[in-house]
């Protein structure tokens, strides 16, 4: 056996029960969560049976999925959950672009940071969402004002992240390039950029689920169409396991947004999954 085969071999030894290890607390993690969900919705519905509790009150689980199916099959959900979802995806997209154009513009250039940064900081004070009836008045009851609401939510943890990574890049490694010849663009290129990377997606994670936050909030106060729209109909109607049901849905769609924001951030930063793999995470 030569030298590096022999490497190889006692590498592979030593990572087998690091391997073996992950995976069995992979598998205890879902048990508990498992566990957990067994153990809420199953109480919830004891106590609700046993205590006789309103439905109007307090639904049982098994009431709520039977909404929730009925609503995805035969009724409603789908439609609402296509437009609520169309006005989140759009609000997201246009507060990514601007939250990270206007960011590196701030983290770049002094005088737009000068200009412009004090009234980030103070608009960032105003609670957001107490905005969206004044943007449901000014932008009318279609799906303009629902996105703009989600923009307005969404954008602030972008920019903010993007100006924390930009400026707190290693600074030795931007003096290295620029010593190879390497100009300012290339340097926010090649260094910059990619090490606030993690910061940027961090933000983007939070702006995910906000703009999911926004499109809702801005269909409370006028749709036409949307999940937000359909939960004051079951409410109207004193429907209250429809509104459980709707607001289930929501949940899982904010949580499959933040898994695929997620699967977009390992293939995009890639290195920041080598270095927790080589350092034993």
């Amino acid at each position: 056996m030569s030298v590096d085969t022999a490497t190889v071999a006692a590498q592979t030894r030593e990572d087998a029960p690091r391997k073996r290890r992950r995976s069995t607390k992979g598998s205890g993690d879902w048990v508990a969560v498992i566990g957990t969900f067994v153990v809420v919705v199953g109480g919830w519905e004891a106590v609700v049976r046993i205590a006789d509790i309103s439905a109007i009150v307090l639904p049982p689980p098994s009431l709520i999925a039977v909404k929730l199916y009925d609503g995805i099959v035969y009724g409603t959900f789908l439609p609402n959950l296509g437009y609520t979802l169309t006005e989140t995806v759009l609000g997201f997209a246009i507060a990514a672009v601007l939250g990270i154009t206007l960011g590196a513009l701030v983290a770049e250039i002094r005088w737009v940071r000068r200009a412009v940064y004090p009234y980030i900081v103070a608009f960032q004070t105003v609670p957001k969402i107490a905005l969206a009836p004044l943007l449901v008045i000014w932008f009318g009851f279609g799906m303009t004002s629902k996105v703009i609401v989600a923009v307005t939510v969404a954008f602030f943890p972008v920019i903010v992240n993007t100006i924390e990574g930009l400026q707190n890049t290693d600074h030795q490694r931007i003096d290295m390039i620029r010593a190879m010849g390497a100009g300012r663009f290339e340097a926010f290129r090649r260094v910059k950029l990619p090490s606030a990377l993690p910061y940027i997606f961090a933000g983007l994670d939070a702006a995910i689920v906000l703009s999911l936050l926004g499109a809702v909030v801005g269909e409370f106060m006028g749709s036409r169409a949307g999940l937000g729209n359909q939960i004051l109909i079951f409410n109207s109607v004193l429907d209250i396991a429809g509104s459980f049901a709707v607001l289930i849905l929501l949940s899982v769609i904010g949580f499959l947004l933040h898994l695929i924001l997620v699967m977009v951030q390992k293939r995009v930063v890639f290195w920041t999954q080598v270095h927790a793999v080589s350092s034993g995470a």
